[in-house]
């Protein structure tokens, strides 16, 4: 089993830039890609950006393509956390932003809700104008 835990959300004027934070435990998720997604009001899940289990390789949406960055540690003897850096915000990027692994060992990048194991609780996001 993997817990994940998303932190970092919060109340951000739009043109700034916010960090989030996803720490895994229970088990080692250097093998697994992670991805985030993120759930505005009345509306679906959607995916945001995605990382290969080394980091080799990153993938994004297109509304967040040149805005976001997501990155991983993986680095032995320390806490596996995935962040997603958040430049540039608009207040359509207000959601709130799930962490999530998706445990095929060593596998390409798929950006589906379907595709992922496990899921954080999620950390809540609000882009002033």
């Amino acid at each position: 089993q993997v817990q994940l835990v998303e932190s970092g959300g919060g109340l951000v004027q739009a043109g700034g830039s916010l960090r989030l934070s996803c720490v895994a435990s229970g088990r080692t998720i250097s093998n697994y890609a992670m991805a985030w997604f993120r759930q505005a009001p009345g509306k679906e899940r959607e995916f945001v950006a995605a990382i290969t289990w080394s980091g080799s390789s990153t993938y994004y949406a297109d509304s967040v393509k040149g805005r976001f960055t997501i990155s991983r540690d993986n680095a032995k003897n320390t806490v596996n956390t995935v962040y997603l850096q958040m430049n540039s915000v608009k207040p359509e990027d207000t959601a709130v932003y799930y962490c999530a692994c998706d445990q095929s060992f060593r596998a390409a990048i798929r950006t589906t809700y379907q595709a992922m194991d496990y899921w954080g609780k999620g950390t809540l996001v609000t882009v002033s104008s």
